[in-house]
């Protein structure tokens, strides 16, 4: 695989430029139109349903450790729908896979809007996870088999600002009415089953099975130990502030309106922190990028401990630098992990990773609920503050035991969404030419326009 220095600079000057061309845009995203708006309906739907339970299970009376285990059994669904999505599409079809999927996130939310208990939402919840990673995997199939190698960058860009702007749209709807009620439920439900028409409404083919994954431990340790620690820790930390967020900002008093901007604000911040960021990347040892983050979390965990504000534009501005920090993190270790695997190795190394980021994930808010039962909203940055803490250490130790990547021999840095949004196809829609290729070769897949059409038909 080829080695290329500051690619980061490249990628984001093409998209820029492409951006410009706004005829050459829309001729290159045309085809694929109807699966960014499926995409976008999902992603708002999915950012609607994750902030209107905490919130609601809030003023119902919910415990922290409950609501904790919302987001340990999204996480467990949500690795599920990784693992088992890819058996399903080889057995009845994307067409039919998608459907289903699409119809258990609709039921899910409104069951949880009939039956408000927490017996009833956490394993809902992860059938929820299950149903949004398989959605997700499909929708993110079809375009890394309809792209050219030569808009690939362009069209992963595009995708990946469509979702952010969906998942923080579909967080921001609910400071518009009462979380108390009926209503947000519905809207979930109804944009859930919209997401649904733009596929079935297309006329393209089914694309190639999708891209499965296996979890080897032992060779992404061999591979690189930073990336497998601060991975998992990052999935305790991230995941533990993506479930129990809006729980801490209504305890410390915010309005319904902060508290969906003190949900939204972080994962924005990550989207463009990880610009500058992966450029210095490119430029030094990722592990040192790395710590410098780690730096910024600590400071804004210990800030929430020991501070405790209760002013919102203090809470709003220091979520946002946390947001930056924490968010920016998962694409800076999976660079990191590609610069050490082998060639044409990098979307294994990077489902991997994603593996471990999910085992994190189920462990992180649970954690976080018993720490919040026990201290109060604090327990919340405590929980992050371990994460944080740890990931320092181990990484100032490996930076001692081993020299870096010279810069001539790393990889590409990738912007990323949320790792609680990425998939294994997200890595393969993310790679360049080349990996793509390779993973072409490597599954014996043919050319994009020789695709048969698979046995449910056109999409």
């Amino acid at each position: 695989m080829e080695r290329k220095r500051f690619s980061t600079e490249r990628d984001w000057l093409l998209i820029f430029l492409s951006t410009v061309n706004l005829g050459g845009m829309i001729r290159q995203l045309l085809p694929i139109s109807a699966l960014l708006l499926g995409s976008g309906l999902l992603l708002f739907a999915g950012g609607v349903h994750g902030l209107i339970l905490p919130v609601r299970g809030s003023i119902e009376g919910f415990s922290a450790s409950a609501l904790g285990l919302l987001g340990t059994g999204w996480a467990i669904g949500y690795v599920a729908g990784c693992l088992i999505a890819p058996v399903m599409v080889g057995a009845v079809g994307h067409i039919r896979t998608y459907g289903v999927m699409c119809a258990l996130a609709a039921v899910t939310i409104l069951f949880q809007a009939i039956i408000v208990e927490t017996w009833a939402w956490i394993p809902s919840r992860a059938l929820s996870g299950f149903s949004f990673a398989g959605a997700a995997m499909i929708v993110e199939s079809w375009l890394n088999d309809k792209v050219k190698p030569s808009t690939r960058g362009t069209v992963f860009g595009v995708y990946t600002m469509v979702n952010l702007g969906a998942v923080t749209a579909g967080q921001m709807t609910i400071s518009l009415g009462d979380a108390a009620g009926f209503i947000f439920f519905a809207i979930g439900a109804i944009v859930y089953c919209l997401a649904l028409i733009p596929t079935a409404l297309s006329t393209s083919a089914s694309p190639a099975p999708l891209t499965s994954v296996q979890l080897d431990l032992p060779a992404l340790w061999r591979n690189s130990p930073v990336a497998v620690t601060a991975v998992f820790l990052v999935g305790i930390s991230n995941a533990a502030f993506g479930t129990l967020a809006a729980v801490y900002a209504g305890r410390v008093g915010l309005s319904l309106a902060a508290i969906a901007l003190f949900a939204s604000i972080p994962v924005l911040a990550g989207a463009l922190a990880q610009v500058p960021i992966g450029i210095v990347s490119d430029r030094m040892d990722r592990r040192k990028v790395l710590l410098f983050t780690a730096a910024i979390a600590l400071a804004a965990d210990l800030t929430f401990v020991f501070a405790a504000p209760e002013s919102r534009i203090i809470n709003l501005v220091l979520v946002g630098a946390f947001g930056a920090a924490i968010f920016a993190m998962y694409p800076i270790i999976v660079a990191h992990a590609n610069d050490h695997a082998p060639p044409g190795t990098s979307i294994q190394v990077s489902g991997g990773l994603l593996m471990v980021f999910g085992l994190g994930s189920i462990v992180g808010p649970l954690i976080a609920g018993v720490a919040m039962g026990e201290l109060g909203p604090q327990g919340l940055f405590i929980t992050t503050v371990a994460a944080h803490c740890l990931m320092i250490v181990f990484t100032v130790w490996r930076i001692q035991a081993k020299s870096a990547v010279p810069i001539s021999e790393k990889t590409a840095f990738r912007v990323s969404v949320p790792a609680r949004v990425v998939t294994p196809e997200t890595a393969a829609l993310a790679a360049g030419e080349d990996e793509a290729s390779s993973l072409a070769e490597a599954e014996n897949l043919s050319e994009p326009d020789a695709t048969p059409v698979s046995k449910d038909g056109a999409l």
